[in-house]
């Protein structure tokens, strides 16, 4: 909430303090899951008394080694956050930011709940819901879904008996993976709200751009369960769990197979096409203008329309920001492409590299936004597609736009043919960043330096 879904663009978080100590690795990794949504490079927990004893359980003590911070080291910035007054919160349809005291958004009606995920996964998280649903039955209103993070959740809540306390209390449970999270199944109506333990809640993120998501943790979602209503944990008897041991089943950790192995393509896994130089001037039409916090899956949507096409880019490229006007990848097709405009953050979200191969594949020659998202930034380099900051505010779609990129050490302008005007640029590229934008984008840039 103080950091936004952009406040970590150029930083690491280093998480440090007394407070440290009280958070086991799974609470660790939640937090660090959520500081990919505020752009951040990286989250870093040192590697402490706590870390040793859950590679103790995992049977790797001998690989731990202790790992902190240098006592002289010093910090851009400090956030100080007292873990003993946290209340819980609820980021409400929109944005993982769009964070709300469970005061202000409680009673609110719900159609579904989903816990678990990458997210809020672990053995610990699903065990706290099932000790706080033991005995009880969610509510006949809506739809409870549990899909624990791991194979090794799955396995210990077997063990101990939550699984079947889980299936008493009328949640259905499903394998561990990105299911639901990206709108495989349990994909919420038109209208109705589903309340999910996952990172994202973008527009479109759970399988429909009709249906809405809001996030919590896993206490939270477990209450909401029992009332068909977004409340309070604190309202229950407090459940507090302890793990003095972890099942290992390690069978699907599989040794190298050696060069003697076939890989088998299907006709549905097909080459992506060479990398061309960048030309020395961009011309081309504003095929699409969005606005701000433009999602990787606003781009490409994640889930069952892509799904099925694995890596077949061609393919998958006609979905090319399918929810937000689907003739865009019909008409890129037909212009030979041109460019995109987009608000501040563009590109928000997880480091999907198809959000900058399917523009490529359609031919997009450079995208222009008031604010990249970081790794988003990056995929586009990476693809070849030249990424620019300028006030996008006069320009339009189906403008007629000319960039003269022949020297990226010097100043750029957006020349608008259309409106007559001439818009500066900028650009956040590194030297190795330009040489690969002229070679086309980092395959070829690789290519032509191992010859």
């Amino acid at each position: 909430r103080r950091i936004s879904v952009k406040g970590g663009v150029g930083y690491f978080l280093e998480f440090a303090g007394p407070g440290v100590e009280t958070l086991s690795v799974p609470e660790r990794a939640t937090i660090t899951n959520m500081g990919t949504e505020t752009g951040a490079t990286s989250s870093i927990f040192p590697s402490d008394a706590v870390t040793r004893e859950f590679l103790r359980m995992q049977g790797r003590e001998q690989d731990w080694f202790e790992l902190l911070a240098d006592e002289e080291a010093v910090y851009d910035k400090t956030i100080e956050v007292d873990l003993s007054s946290l209340k819980p919160l609820v980021a409400m349809p929109g944005m993982p930011d769009n964070v709300f005291d469970i005061e202000e958004v409680k009673g609110t009606k719900l159609d579904q709940v989903f816990i678990g995920s990458c997210t809020n996964g672990s053995y610990h998280d699903i065990k706290v819901v099932a000790e706080m649903l033991k005995g009880k039955k969610v509510s006949t209103d809506i739809d409870v879904i549990v899909s624990p993070g791991s194979r090794q959740a799955w396995e210990m809540l077997m063990e101990d008996g939550s699984f079947l306390e889980l299936t008493k209390a009328g949640v259905r449970m499903i394998e561990p993976g990105c299911n639901a999270c990206i709108g495989i199944g349990f994909v919420p109506g038109t209208g109705h709200l589903s309340l999910r333990t996952v990172n994202r809640n973008w527009e479109g993120r759970g399988g429909s751009k009709y249906g809405k998501l809001a996030l919590c943790g896993p206490q939270v979602a477990a209450a909401s369960a029992l009332t068909g209503t977004i409340s309070d944990p604190r309202d229950l008897p407090e459940v507090t769990v302890s793990i003095d041991h972890l099942t290992v089943d390690d069978y699907l950790i599989l040794d190298p197979a050696g060069p003697s192995v076939e890989i088998r393509r299907s006709p549905n896994i097909v080459a992506m096409g060479n990398q061309t130089p960048l030309p020395p001037v961009l011309t081309g039409e504003v095929l699409l203008k969005v606005g701000d916090g433009v999602s990787t899956d606003a781009i490409l949507p994640a889930g069952p329309l892509t799904q099925h096409l694995r890596s077949n880019l061609p393919e998958i490229a006609k979905f090319t920001f399918h929810y937000e006007d689907a003739t865009f990848a019909e008409r890129a097709l037909a212009a030979g492409g041109g460019f995109i405009v987009g608000g501040d953050n563009y590109g928000q979200g997880s480091s999907r590299e198809h959000a900058a191969l399917a523009p490529w594949k359609l031919g997009i020659q450079a995208v222009l936004a008031k604010a990249f998202a970081r790794i988003h930034h990056a995929n586009l380099v990476n693809m070849g597609i030249v990424p620019l900051t300028c006030n996008t505010d006069g320009i339009e779609q189906g403008d007629q736009l000319q960039i003269d990129v022949t020297d990226l050490d010097q100043p750029l302008q957006v020349v608008n043919v259309t409106q007559g005007t001439s818009i500066p640029a900028r650009h956040s590229l590194t030297a190795r960043e330009k040489e690969m934008l002229k070679a086309g984008g980092l395959l070829a840039y690789t290519a032509s330096r191992s010859r």
